[in-house]
């Protein structure tokens, strides 16, 4: 039977910066009939959604950008978040990626018609659309993730996530309470700290903070980059450097390389510098090793322990109440309760983030929760034919996520173009390739920062229900190249 035509060649789910970034590969490559579905109603993914106070990027901006769409006149050298709202929408100006977006368009689900050789896609409006191929750039810092703890439902005053931040909130001389102490709360804690009347902070697992090399970028410095020839490209390439040096490195050559271990000693340092009282400083120390769980960069973090008007709770919550927290042995009264309790990652309902059914009724979900999760270069999976993901198992390597955006491009508009060239409808990953790199993959986490022994205290939501932590083993350059030269005959093309 012939293939139904579809509405689109290609659906994109997500106008994030994931989104943006392949849209611009398929207009390059030719694939102009795509569009994108967005839950928001502006393009930027976590930067639309991310406005909590404080709220900025964690590597430096140079490296937080396309390759192709450097810029030079960010404030800082970690740019602050409004900058990469901006960035975002920049981008999607200037590669005209607007017109293939439909806004306020959530996806719930996607099935593969074998027969019609096309996914069908449902959003939560009722309408549906369909396309040959499939792509899902929703990323995974995208599902707000609410703290198991009993009553949370029950607080009577005002409750704000992170991730969903309410921007006429009014925090000043409120007594407000704070759970979580990772990459969000790092940044949120000293922005709100000056302005609230008391601040408990509920800690769990204290986090690895290290000094940030953070500064304004005057303008005549930007003027100087931009007028040097490769000015630009030089303060990207050094930046990179640093970037790697900082976690792919460490995390994924642990036993090789000793910088995790250095890195460890100067947050100890730092640790001892900031914070005034022994006591507090001992529960912000982490017990487990740098990299076991995602470490943040602040400047000033630690020191707000040492405010009259910050406390940290590391006691467990045993409830949430009407009118505050209980833990063991103590109450506390609140005005406003922020969960700082980041996302879904690894858990169902988050990955996939919609309902995916690809050959003979096979739900992806159910696929990695019985098989673990894996997929062929972080792209694609066996019995999802024309499905690629941008952010799939083991395709992150820890560096900036804008290596992965620009990886994972190359690798699908190549599986396409060749689609294209053969004149082919499906194009599937083969099981023997997705098995041969899953098993390359799992052969090379013995040199790994996170199986050490250590790391089983690090509450780190890199792990998941399998005991496995999905990202890529490898230093960029390697991935980078293995998009390039990945053998195209690890897929199968078939005819319409």
């Amino acid at each position: 039977m012939m293939p139904t035509t579809p509405d689109h060649d290609v659906l994109v789910v997500g106008a994030g910066f994931s989104g943006i970034g392949v849209s611009i590969a398929l207009q390059r490559a030719g694939f102009d009939d795509h569009v994108l579905l967005e839950e928001g109603h502006d393009v930027g993914g976590t930067w639309y959604w991310n406005r909590y106070p404080g709220v900025a990027v964690d590597i430096p901006s140079f490296s937080y950008q396309f390759s192709f769409e450097r810029r030079t006149d960010w404030s800082r050298v970690y740019a602050p978040g409004a900058e990469l709202a901006d960035y975002a929408r920049h981008c999607a100006d200037k590669y005209d990626v607007r017109r293939h977006v439909r806004f306020g368009r959530r996806v719930t689900a996607a099935t593969f018609e074998e027969r019609a050789q096309r996914w069908r896609v449902l959003t939560d409006d009722g309408a549906e659309t369909t396309a040959r191929f499939l792509i899902a750039a929703t990323g995974v810092l995208t599902q707000p993730k609410l703290p198991d703890i009993p009553g949370v439902e029950a607080f009577a005053g005002t409750t704000i996530h992170t991730a969903r931040w309410d921007q006429a909130a009014d925090l000043r001389g409120k007594r407000v309470g704070i759970i979580g102490t990772g990459a969000s709360a790092v940044q949120v804690i000293p922005a709100i700290a000056p302005e609230v009347a008391r601040l408990t902070v509920f800690q769990r697992t204290p986090i690895w903070c290290l000094p940030k090399p953070d500064a304004a970028l005057p303008g005549p410095l930007r003027a100087t980059m931009q007028l040097l020839p490769f000015g630009d490209l030089g303060v990207r390439l050094a930046s990179q450097a640093f970037v790697e040096a900082t976690f792919p490195l460490p995390a994924h050559f642990g036993g090789v390389i000793p910088l995790g271990r250095a890195a460890e000693r100067l947050g100890r340092w730092y640790l001892e510098r900031e914070v005034r009282d022994p006591d507090v400083r001992d529960k912000l120390t982490p017990q487990y090793a740098l990299g076991c769980k995602r470490p943040s960069f602040h400047n000033s973090y630690l020191q707000t322990f040492n405010r009259d008007n910050v406390a940290l709770e590391t006691a467990p919550i045993t409830r949430i109440t009407k009118r505050g927290v209980s833990v063991q042995g103590n109450r506390h009264a609140l005005d406003v309760l922020i969960l700082a309790t980041g996302f879904k990652v690894f858990e169902r309902g988050n990955m996939p983030p919609f309902t995916v059914t690809g050959r003979d009724g096979l739900d992806l979900e159910t696929f990695w929760s019985q098989n673990r999760f894996q997929a062929y270069e972080g792209a694609s999976v066996p019995g999802f034919p024309n499905l690629f993901t941008m952010l799939g198992p083991y395709a992150y390597n820890g560096a900036s996520y804008f290596n992965l955006i620009e990886t994972q491009s190359r690798h699908i508009v190549r599986c396409l173009t060749a689609a294209r060239r053969r004149d082919a409808a499906i194009v599937e990953v083969t099981e023997e390739a997705n098995d041969r790199f899953f098993r390359d993959m799992l052969a090379r986490r013995g040199r790994q920062i996170f199986f050490q022994d250590s790391c089983a205290r690090a509450n780190s939501y890199y792990f998941d229900a399998h005991g496995d932590v999905p990202f890529r083993p490898s230093p960029s350059l390697e991935v980078d190249w293995r998009s390039r030269r990945f053998d195209l005959d690890d897929y199968r093309f078939a005819a319409a």
